[in-house]
């Protein structure tokens, strides 16, 4: 494996990944359902009429849409990797693998301490190790190739074993030695540590311990250089899948279409209320796609069962959203600071990201059941009137009086309620924003940032570009399955179906 290839990852983001491709694959599994009316379509004809599935069947459909699940994950997950087999702490299979595991260690060492040593157990474990030494080659390593096939030549091996000439702690050296030139940088420390080691068992079994972590990093390597090549065989792979899913499943897109069908009728709420965001073209398809994912950052994940479509991204669109009620709140709170503070504050350098750390610390935990954001906001409302007053007094200005600490204080506790105008706004402006997002993605330019959200320009953005890219990608895979319902919405609706 090249050394200059970036494999690690940082064990939180990992973990994060992992629960979250758990989360995805149980959620798409709950929703493997028979074939009955969904009781939110109402009276509504079914496609296709209902029809019994074996159990057989719906194992197979479990098993597919779960791989779909899987390479779903590696195409929008940019920080997918494949990670080490962890059997649970006190579990049966642990204590059976880690006793059969001190057997055989055991029964190595008392084969090298028998008069003469016995090798048959060590050179299997050379064996092993020149094949996995091997694996991690690329094709112009015909050097070091020909360097393992000569010193772990396996049948001179077994000569020296029966002479009583064979130097295992030599083999070792250079098995520790090529592995240091074959790891990934982030192995280089556990490649000392081997170094370290003089007795040789304990050192084989180090040794086949870090190799496990080398092919773990030998298959992350290789999925990072594919990933860019996987694009259209994954669409085409999940989209494939999907169909078969659909298939088995005819009333598999229900709740699809009561999502489409519930923001055209929220397009056309807006449009004859005479809102601004409904454009002329508010009921072309495209535009209709991009409201409703919109419409996926502000659901209510407790009571609405999620588009089958987007099923498997449910929990990433479910952080996405907490991540954008905390920006709103966030700049919320900040654009009352300076609007309540006046031009006193503006300029000071470094107040703003003061002032940012403070909330952004105490509203980190917001989604919490057990977080009162009420007690939050009072708290945030005092911390931020004593960091005003001593940031004022440190540059000649008058500290903050009585009342207007009051006044701000208020304020900022008002914006616990979700119709606060000021909340308001700021929710508006990051939704426009990030719709914005959407519709210029398809030509690499980014949106101009609405006024009241540049102390948060970077982590909106950040979540523009995650949430364009999620969505994009989704609309390659069932554009088809889309255009279809749209269609006979918007047809049914009288209006206009024009592709853009």
């Amino acid at each position: 494996m090249p050394k200059d290839s970036d494999q690690c990852e940082g064990g939180d983001k990992e973990a994060k990944d992992e629960r979250r491709q758990e989360a995805s694959e149980e959620t798409v599994r709950k929703r493997v359902r028979t074939n009955t009316p969904s009781p939110h379509r109402g009276n509504t004809p079914q496609a296709s009429p209902p029809r019994f599935v074996s159990v057989e069947e719906l194992m197979e459909t479990a098993k597919g849409v779960t791989n779909m699940a899987l390479a779903h994950e590696i195409m929008v997950n940019q920080a997918f990797q494949v990670k080490p087999t962890e059997l649970p702490e006190g579990s049966l299979e642990r204590r059976v693998k880690e006793i059969m595991h001190k057997a055989f260690w055991d029964c190595l060492e008392a084969q090298l301490k028998e008069e003469p040593p016995s090798y048959g157990h060590a050179i299997k474990l050379l064996a092993e190790i020149k094949e996995a030494l091997l694996s991690f080659l690329l094709p112009g390593h015909g050097r070091l190739r020909s360097r393992i096939d000569e010193v772990l030549d396996l049948p001179l091996i077994q000569q020296q074993a029966e002479n009583g000439a064979l130097d295992i702690g030599r083999l070792s050296q250079f098995i520790v030695g090529m592995m240091g030139s074959l790891c990934a940088p982030c192995r280089d420390e556990d490649i000392n540590k081997l170094k370290e080691i003089t007795d040789i068992v304990p050192l084989l079994k180090a040794i086949f311990s870090v190799l496990d972590l080398m092919k773990v990093d030998m298959a992350n390597f290789a999925l990072s250089s594919i990933r860019p090549h996987l694009m259209q065989q994954s669409v085409e792979y999940e989209r494939n899948k999907f169909q078969e899913f659909l298939e088995k499943q005819p009333n598999a897109l229900d709740y699809t279409e009561k999502w489409l069908e519930e923001t055209v009728k929220c397009l056309k709420e807006s449009e004859a209320a005479g809102c601004s965001a409904a454009s002329p073209d508010s009921h072309l398809p495209l535009n209709v796609h991009n409201h409703a994912y919109l419409r996926l950052l502000r659901w209510d994940h407790a009571s609405d069962p999620f588009p089958e479509t987007v099923l498997m991204d449910q929990v990433r669109f479910q952080e996405m959203q907490q991540e954008a009620d905390q920006l709103v709140l966030l700049s919320s709170v900040l654009l009352i600071v300076y609007t309540t503070a006046g031009e006193a504050i503006s300029g000071l350098p470094g107040l703003m990201d003061t002032l940012k750390h403070t909330v952004s610390v105490m509203l980190a935990d917001m989604h919490s059941p057990s977080f009162s954001l009420q007690e939050a906001l009072a708290t945030v409302g005092e911390k931020l009137c004593v960091e005003l007053s001593q940031c004022l007094s440190q540059h000649g200005f008058s500290p903050f009086s009585a009342d207007r600490s009051s006044t701000l204080k208020g304020q900022i506790s008002a914006t616990v309620q979700p119709d606060n105008k000021v909340r308001k706004l700021m929710e508006s402006r990051v939704q426009s924003y990030l719709l914005a997002s959407l519709e210029s993605s398809q030509h690499q330019t980014p949106p101009p940032l609405p006024g009241g959200l540049v102390p948060v320009s970077r982590e909106l953005k950040e979540l523009a570009v995650r949430f364009s890219r999620l969505v994009n990608f989704n609309k390659l895979v069932f554009s088809p399955f889309y255009q279809k319902i749209l269609q006979e919405i918007l047809t049914s609706g009288e209006v206009p179906s024009k592709e853009t």
